[in-house]
């Protein structure tokens, strides 16, 4: 027996130990194990074969960087494992309070005790006493940043799950988001988010601070960093300072990544959609009702009224035009077969919900195309929220016109085996329908 055996157990020592029976070992014998593998140049296998302990155990001591005791799992953590994610995530939320958090899984079938989670949340809080200190500095005034990133996620709609792309923009003082779905990330959709989010605010802090996508930086070349230029004149145009985070540095947007993470946890699980447009409704919904009043786990007030003392700071944009850009924009045709474009809704041919089409402004023309092939055009509206609407996109328009080509062919019996009974209406009905609702039909 070494000395190390004997100061540790003060008599012969079992001939075999690991981690998994319950064995501890101390600080000396770890760092026993670190000088006979680096500074002898012993073999895992030689170095157990001399301490009496397993292999596991020597390979798990070199893969410490600084030493730590072994703790044997308590039952009631091991009951607790499943809701660990959820208590991670909501201890900010109500303040670290673990009986309130003991309550909600009390709801969600947890069946240990009131003290297992204390236990777990005590660290939860020190850490975040510690976060709170540490990244103080990094508070900002109001008005003065807002932080922008992506997430992706899989969203259950009624014609089968689809991936979207949420845009958020989190302001930095108030911590109230923005947060929009797109089918992809590309420049249109990432500067229309960001006007959405403006006219939401009213108003746009000084400064935005990204994560070096491409829509905003390339890569540098020589130490010389190298804008997106349709980009940078949009934040020209709208009068906004782009910074970047620092490379390898994402943590420095902590805000607007957190922000994220809470939309996929809490707006998400549990919810499913009719489609594109029904997702936009529930999550500006959830946004009123639930983001914006919560208890912020940082600030510890409800953004909304954080927000009251920033909306002063903000650079008024009211009526300010958009940024025009002439570039095809995506978009998922909802169940109604309309998309939006800046607010404003136009309809398409009711045969293409559920498809992706693309937008091109062309002058004072909005056309949209759908495989390389336009499908439908409308003036551009100028306003906001207006709904332009043709009536030969929808379904009556269509299987009335099927039906004049079949009576033009003098085949009125195949007409009636082959078409499926769709009521046709006249036009004017829907003139008179649509008479004072402040929507725009095509002649």
């Amino acid at each position: 027996m070494n000395r190390f055996d004997a100061e540790m157990m003060g008599s012969m020592v079992p001939e075999r130990q690991t981690l998994e029976e319950g064995a501890m070992l101390e600080k000396e014998r770890w760092e026993q194990i670190r000088v006979m593998h680096g500074e002898q140049g012993k073999r895992i296998a030689e170095i157990a074969r001399e301490l009496e302990l397993d292999r596991k155990t020597v390979r798990r001591c070199l893969r410490q960087e600084q030493w730590q005791p072994y703790r044997r799992e308590a039952v009631g953590s091991r009951i607790l494992k499943a809701h660990e994610d959820y208590l991670r995530q909501r201890a900010g939320q109500v303040g670290y309070s673990a009986q309130i958090l003991y309550q909600e899984l009390r709801e969600r079938g947890y069946a240990g005790s009131y003290e297992t989670v204390k236990l777990f949340v005590r660290p939860l809080r020190q850490e975040a006493s510690i976060g709170d200190l540490t990244l103080r500095r990094f508070e900002t005034p109001p008005g003065q940043q807002s932080q922008i990133d992506w997430g992706q996620a899989v969203v259950p709609f009624r014609a089968g799950s689809a991936g979207v792309h949420l845009f958020v923009l989190t302001l930095g003082y108030s911590r109230r988001s923005f947060v929009c779905a797109y089918p992809n990330e590309q420049l249109g959709a990432f500067l229309e988010a960001h006007e959405r989010a403006f006219e939401h605010f009213g108003g746009h802090t000084r400064e935005h601070l990204y994560d070096r996508p491409r829509t905003v930086c390339r890569a540098e070349e020589a130490g010389a960093r190298r804008w997106n230029g349709t980009f940078l004149a949009f934040a020209e145009y709208w009068d906004f300072e782009p910074r970047l985070c620092r490379p390898y540095r994402a943590r420095t947007k902590g805000k607007v990544e957190s922000g994220v993470k809470y939309v996929k946890r809490n707006f998400l699980p549990g919810r499913h959609f009719i489609d594109q447009s029904d997702f936009d409704e529930q999550l500006q919904r959830w946004s009123a009702e639930i983001a914006d009043v919560r208890i912020h786990g940082t600030t510890h007030e409800r953004p909304i009224d954080r927000f009251e003392r920033e909306r002063g700071q903000l650079v008024d944009c009211q009526g300010q035009p958009s940024f025009r850009l002439e570039r095809p924009v995506a978009r998922v045709v909802a169940s109604d077969y309309l998309v939006s474009y800046q607010t404003n809704r136009y309809s398409v041919p009711f045969g293409l919900i559920g498809k992706t089409v693309e937008l091109k402004p062309c002058g004072p023309q909005l056309q949209i195309w759908y495989r390389g092939e336009a499908v439908a055009e409308h003036p551009l509206l100028p306003g906001r929220h207006q709904l332009r609407w043709q009536p030969e996109h929808g379904p009556g328009a269509i299987a009335r016109n099927a039906r004049l080509r079949h009576s033009h062919r003098g085949d009125s019996r195949a007409t009636a085996t082959s078409m499926p009974q769709v009521q046709v209406r006249d036009l004017s009905l829907y003139d008179q329908l649509f008479a004072g609702a402040g929507v725009q039909v095509s002649p």
